[in-house]
């Protein structure tokens, strides 16, 4: 398995370490609920360098993007980033990505599982004047997470983090180390997400320096576990459970990054089709009335058949209640409705809601 820069730190604070698309990772110290909260309700601070990044330059870098993502580049300017995805002639989903706009380059990052598969898919399509190379190995990176994360990192540097938009970025120092600090995550709450050189000895200055200045707001290190619990309460998809090659963005409820009029791209034939004929099924969320909790895999039911199946489940630490998210037949996707989730053989009613299943601001 691969290790982190921040390995040695996860093992000294007694993590729960797991294997995680090839990956040696954390995913939980004190406990799922607990670090959960932590975000919610104040700061925490995710090791998140097992994700991939890829530069692409050239002069024909933007055509290149916009010819394999499924969102417009050519909005990005210096400083802005935009979620993504990619899509297989047939529409099915290759990945959902961040693209970066960084002057001379793009910077991709992509989900860890899918790291390799996605550079091999995107070299296939390369053409014309565009060098794409996986930097992956030297890039570390830190979510900083929750209503404290910028009075935390602002003792650590002199950018104004206030002026860092959603989806900007900037270039500074965090305790004197070049990074790209970036007003992304997936969590929901306010956060930054921190690029820098995947070395040790900087690794642990910049997580002692980020735990030094959260200190006074109760900062905590966060796992796996809560990423996800935190991610699912925003209906965020996950790769491999909410989407995957045989889902679309249109049914996956991502037609808000999906620009059909943008000109060609791969899978807008497809797309273009499934949107003139309607499509089959959709992704809901759902929350349970009974004490159980829905799993990926688990059917949907209404009137005595099988309409769909849960893609992603927990118990929502914020609701104190069973959330989850799925894909039903069309004609049971309103919102107000129900179904119910098949659990070791018993129907247990679930009601339709819109997600976010927590409003943050």
């Amino acid at each position: 398995m691969k290790k982190t820069a921040f390995d040695d730190i996860h093992v000294s604070l007694g993590a729960k370490l797991v294997e995680f698309a090839g990956f040696e990772m954390p995913v939980q110290y004190s406990g799922i609920i607990d670090e959960h909260l932590a975000v919610r309700k104040r700061v925490g601070v995710f090791d998140v360098s097992h994700m991939g990044e890829f530069e692409v330059r050239g002069k024909d870098a933007l055509p290149f993007l916009q010819m394999t993502t499924v969102n417009d580049v050519s909005k990005l300017t210096e400083g802005r980033a935009q979620y993504s995805a990619m899509c297989y002639e047939n529409s099915g989903i290759v990945d959902d990505l961040l693209v970066y706009h960084c002057g001379d380059r793009y910077m991709l990052v992509v989900n860890a599982s899918n790291a390799r598969k996605d550079f091999e898919w995107l070299r296939s399509h390369l053409k014309g004047d565009v060098e794409l190379k996986d930097v992956s190995d030297s890039v570390s990176l830190l979510a900083v997470q929750g209503p404290q994360s910028l009075a935390t990192l602002q003792k650590l540097t002199d950018v104004d983090l206030k002026s860092i938009e959603y989806y900007h970025f900037s270039r500074g120092k965090i305790a004197d180390v070049e990074t790209i600090i970036s007003r992304t995550g997936y969590t929901g709450e306010l956060g930054f997400e921190l690029y820098f050189d995947a070395d040790r000895e900087l690794a642990r200055k910049v997580w002692d320096a980020v735990f030094d200045a959260g200190k006074e707001f109760g900062v905590a290190p966060i796992g796996l576990g809560a990423r996800d619990t935190l991610r699912l309460e925003m209906g965020y998809c996950l790769y491999g459970n909410d989407i995957d090659q045989s889902t679309n963005p249109l049914e996956a409820g991502l037609g808000w990054i999906t620009k059909l009029n943008k000109g060609d791209f791969i899978g807008r034939a497809a797309l273009l089709k499934i949107k003139e004929e309607g499509l089959k099924r959709k992704l809901i969320g759902f929350t349970l009335t009974e004490k159980a909790v829905a799993r990926h895999g688990y059917p949907l039911a209404a009137n005595g058949s099988t309409v769909g199946h849960v893609t992603s489940g927990t118990f929502s630490p914020s609701l104190e209640r069973a959330i989850g998210m799925g894909y039903v037949a069309t004609e049971h996707a309103q919102v107000g409705g129900t179904v119910n989730v098949v659990i070791r053989g018993k129907e247990v009613p679930a009601s339709i809601v819109k997600v976010p299943f927590v409003q943050k601001s």
